[in-house]
């Protein structure tokens, strides 16, 4: 697979100057609600963290019961003081087509969103607290848990994850995916379709899961006819290829790397304050935690556009189609309004898929390479 560079690939040919308006015209403002929305958080857990301490040892209720509604605190918290926000997005969304603005029914939803990945916040600080209460090395019996937890969870979430799907319908595209399923060597990986039509307009598709779990989930947007057959079947690869690769597994092998180092962190920024055992010291913890994501954040983009790019090329190798997937990768300015191009802030903290640009970029580094076989030319890949 070719490095991706855009070598000097100019945007006219691929889109009009109204395209190219309109999606950096909303990548604008998405990035300034990210941007104000990661600031406030920020700042609402320095906030609770200087504040709090005092408050939360002058509680009765025993360090396990403190830690579990301290944490139910900060996450409803931080819920609360990014909801404006979320909102905000949500409009923004809307005042450009990509969806309906159904606050009410918004809100509804977040239960079932934001519940089981809360419940897991809340039982991984009981843990933790618990085990900082027992042991100086707190974080060595911390990092394999966490671990095992993360894998359980995204073993059991590629079944979970088809709770409210369907099969696909199409018979001729069902055929293809069992096809493409072969050709990436991933034979009877289940491919299902989510009704999202009601959400958004936007298309998406996904893995789940991996090993026996693994599956794909299309939204239904993709299926409304505005791709074709065979940009269908390019992104059907790609989603295949994330199976064929073990992207979900290798995700977790980045975890179990920085669990340990992550929690020692923690460990040794608490200590002077009683360390990681004093429920107290929660809040801190959960404002270091924010502040390391942030500044992870273009590292851990980066890992995840080499995947992406992976996923690609195996799409154009099972598909063997680089035209479809340039129109695929063009609809995406159009369907989901992607800026072509971004600017190096916004790629390096928000982009975590190779920019349209370098995915049309690969397409035609894929058809010379493929050119270059068909004519025997001695220093083809």
């Amino acid at each position: 697979m070719p490095s991706l560079r855009l070598s000097g690939l100019a945007e006219g040919p691929f889109f009009s100057a109204r395209e190219l308006a309109r999606a950096r015209s909303f990548s604008r403002g998405e990035d300034g609600i990210w941007l104000a929305a990661t600031l406030a958080r920020l700042a609402l857990l320095a906030l609770l963290a200087w504040l709090l301490p005092p408050r939360i040892r002058a509680l009765r209720l025993g360090p396990l019961r403190v830690a579990a509604v301290t944490t139910v605190l900060l996450v409803a918290a931080v819920w609360l003081v990014t909801l404006p926000f979320a909102l905000a997005d949500l409009w923004w969304q809307h005042h450009w087509g990509l969806g309906p603005f159904h606050a009410g029914a918004w809100l509804e939803s977040q239960p079932a969103a934001v519940g089981p990945e809360a419940a897991a916040v809340v039982g991984g600080a009981v843990l933790v607290v618990a085990l900082a209460r027992r042991t100086r090395r707190w974080w060595l019996v911390a990092a394999p848990v966490v671990v095992a937890v993360a894998a359980l969870f995204a073993l059991a979430w590629g079944w979970l994850g088809e709770v409210g799907t369907h099969p696909l319908r199409d018979p001729a595209l069902a055929a293809d995916a069992t096809r493409i399923a072969r050709i990436e060597r991933v034979p009877g990986t289940p491919v299902r379709v989510e009704d999202v039509g009601s959400r958004t307009r936007q298309v998406n598709a996904f893995t789940n899961g991996f090993g026996p779990s693994a599956s794909v989930v299309l939204w239904s947007t993709v299926l409304d006819g505005r791709l074709s057959r065979r940009e269908l079947d390019v992104l059907l690869g790609h989603e295949l290829g994330h199976v064929r690769s073990r992207h979900v597994l290798k995700a977790i092998g980045w975890v179990a790397l920085a669990t340990a180092p992550v929690l020692w962190l923690l460990a040794r920024a608490t200590r002077r304050r009683g360390g990681v055992g004093d429920p107290a010291n929660l809040p801190l913890v959960f404002l270091l935690l924010a502040v390391l994501a942030l500044l992870a954040a273009p590292a851990v983009d980066a890992v995840s556009r080499r995947y992406e790019a992976e996923a690609d090329w195996r799409a154009l190798n099972a598909t063997r189609d680089p035209a479809a997937a340039t129109q695929l990768f063009q609809a995406f300015a159009r369907t989901s309004l992607e800026d072509p191009d971004p600017g190096l802030l916004d790629y390096l903290w928000l982009e975590n898929h190779p920019t349209v640009m370098q995915r049309i970029a690969m397409a035609r580094a894929w058809a010379a390479s493929a050119g270059r076989r068909s004519r025997g030319d001695p220093g083809s890949p």
